[in-house]
């Protein structure tokens, strides 16, 4: 798309988003509001619920395939755990010295990286098991940027600060009502897609969705610095950081019981926060608040310590990573046998690959799988059971806990969303429900846009 064109598209974008919702300049508006009161109602083929990994890429195939698509957010920006969460290392893409994950996700990715100046890992060297070799680091604030703009080239309508709180489905069409900043809309669609990595959408339906009592920590993401590591006595910081913990001032398992691994990787992607939940806003808020004040208290402690006093917060993620929470009851559920042993189903559509990566309060070791083995999603692990026109993408998609652990990993994800986004849009052209569109056909549209589809003759 030419600047012109880009300009053109955000003037008007400007001119209906903001021109038709705030009064005149200059006249008093005494008008009163009524959220359950003439609601206004907009139509589309596909509505994507949830703007993070999976979201984007469904959004901008299902843009791509000459779909109307609206993609509602409930926070400020795209990109999900990329950015708001800062994992900024969406792998993994190649399994075994070939890829096997490619398409709209890794077009981001690798525009990303060339838009700031970075350089891809040399894919052909061998990791064995130290897979973070194969991660690619990109900036999160230039990927949110190119998704944004992804999206509007593919004209997705983006609502940011929007939440659905009622789903219905009439007519062959789902009716969904969602709720923001001064906004009450009905959005009526023939396909929707619940990308919220919490199954939210598919649970407010009422369709089973399922969860272990225990979850996976979250980690929030934040970088210190102000001292040299090299210089430090450990064994003293050793010695202060049993004492605080002792006193109960810190906890050992909120950063792997590894003072030392937390700064000699000043950060990163150390801290564990136990139960970290995103479910609802409540849940959300006491997670990030005791992300929050934890990373204070130990902040606090670091510049007690000698050699550490000028220990500084360079930046910090405005909020926790999740790393788990519902999954849908799909048509099928992937197990842990499935993916360990790369079972290529009749309806695989995409790859995944990554370790079982099950963190708790003892930290996290990873299994690797099996030499050759590339694990496979169908797309009835897409469907929640006994569903019309809906789909999910992303870590909730149907798995059993050992599965979504690797399953849950951004690269898988955006794969799953290209799935999702094309199959919502065949279905639309088509006028069926996901689970009758032509396998034949989703492979072809996956293909056609740069995707990596399972050979099923494998």
């Amino acid at each position: 798309m030419n600047k012109i064109v880009r300009r053109t598209m955000l003037k008007t974008l400007g001119l209906t988003s903001l021109g038709s919702l705030f009064p005149v300049v200059g006249q008093a508006n005494n008008s009163k509001r009524d959220s359950n009161k003439n609601i206004q109602s907009i139509k589309t083929d596909i509505l994507v619920v949830g703007g993070g990994t999976a979201g984007v890429i469904a959004a901008i195939q299902a843009g791509r395939a000459g779909c109307s698509t609206i993609l509602i957010e409930n926070g400020n920006q795209l990109g999900g755990t990329t950015t708001t969460g800062g994992v900024a290392f969406p792998g993994l893409f190649h399994a075994w010295g070939k890829q096997i994950i490619a398409g709209i996700g890794w077009e981001l990715v690798t525009d990303a990286v060339k838009l700031d100046g970075g350089e891809l890992p040399d894919f052909s060297i061998p990791t064995g098991k130290n897979h973070p070799k194969h991660q690619v680091r990109i900036n999160p604030n230039i990927y949110a940027l190119l998704a944004e703009e992804k999206c509007l080239e593919a004209s997705v309508q983006l609502r940011y600060y929007e939440s659905p709180v009622k789903a219905e489905f009439k007519g062959n069409n789902w009716e969904v009502e969602s709720i923001g900043k001064g906004t009450h809309k009905k959005i009526i669609c023939k396909q929707l897609i619940d990308c919220t990595g919490n199954a939210f959408v598919t649970s407010l339906i009422g369709y089973n969705v399922l969860r272990e009592k225990e979850v996976q920590p979250g980690s929030l993401m934040f970088r210190i610095g102000g001292y040299d590591l090299e210089v430090l006595d450990k064994k003293i910081i050793r010695e202060k950081y049993n004492e605080a913990v002792k006193e109960g001032r810190l906890v050992k398992e909120e950063f792997r019981n590894n003072i030392e691994g937390l700064l000699r990787s000043a950060g990163d992607n150390i801290h564990h926060i136990a139960g970290a939940n995103s479910t609802t806003s409540e849940t959300h808020s006491l997670t990030n608040i005791k992300s929050r004040s934890t990373l204070l208290e130990t902040l606090r402690f670091l510049r007690e310590l000698p050699g550490c006093e000028n220990t500084r917060l360079i930046f910090m993620q405005p909020e926790t990573g999740i790393r788990e929470t519902y999954r849908i009851d799909g048509e099928y559920k992937i197990t842990h046998d499935d993916y360990i042993s790369g079972k290529v189903f009749d309806d695989a559509l995409c790859y995944s690959f990554y370790p079982i990566d099950v963190h708790d309060k003892h930290g996290v070791e990873p299994k690797h799988l099996l030499e050759g083995v590339v694990p496979t999603i169908p797309l009835r692990a897409l469907i929640p059971k006994n569903s019309q026109n809906l789909l999910v993408a992303g870590r909730c998609v149907s798995s059993d806990r050992l599965a979504n652990s690797a399953l849950r990993v951004q690269a898988s994800c955006m794969a799953m969303g290209q799935v999702a986004g094309a199959t919502a849009a065949l279905a639309v052209q088509q006028e069926t429900t996901p689970l009758n569109v032509s396998l034949k056909g989703i492979r072809t549209m996956l293909v056609d846009n740069g995707a990596m589809v399972p050979n099923i003759n494998d």
